[in-house]
């Protein structure tokens, strides 16, 4: 027997209003497992994200809206400061016009600028040799490990047995 199209809209009228009832149905039960959770574990809101960070209601989750905020690269010495993603704030527009470049204005580079200074860098001191053979070769431990190291050790020797 076919059905008419009006019978089909009926039909699915009366099972999306069961599938509403259903669905309310479960809601309630999830949400009031949740709160029984809630209370037996002693949550708080912030540990539920609800707190200062918590996205925006309708916002999608892991998105931007989600991220924290970038660490500042640039910064101008006043307070102002910019993680180098999306638009040129205006403080950073007018010192780059009145001739200072990003360089300048990136964080950390004046503490670099001094290190390079001649008669400002540290001496390093010398590394220390860990490991020999008795063919004359040596490796401090810093690095990759060198081909003869690695023969060695694939011929039988334990680091301990080249520790020099």
């Amino acid at each position: 027997m076919t059905q008419t199209y009006a019978q089909i809209q009926k039909q699915i009228a009366q099972l999306q209003k069961t599938a509403d009832a259903l669905r309310e149905k479960e809601v309630s039960g999830v949400v009031s497992r949740i709160k029984g959770a809630i209370v037996h574990y002693g949550l708080t809101a912030q540990q539920l994200g609800f707190g200062r960070t918590a996205p925006k209601a309708g916002a999608p989750i892991g998105k931007a809206s989600d991220k924290r905020p970038r660490a500042a690269k640039y910064s101008d010495g006043n307070g102002n400061a910019w993680g180098g993603m999306g638009k040129r704030p205006q403080w950073l527009r007018d010192a780059l016009d009145s001739g200072r470049t990003l360089e300048e204005l990136r964080i950390g580079t004046v503490v670099a600028a001094v290190a390079k200074q001649p008669g400002k860098q540290k001496k390093r001191r010398p590394s220390t040799l860990l490991y020999r053979d008795g063919a004359g070769n040596s490796w401090t431990g810093r690095g990759p490990q060198p081909r003869w190291m690695k023969e060695a050790i694939a011929g039988g020797k334990t680091l301990e047995d080249l520790r020099g």
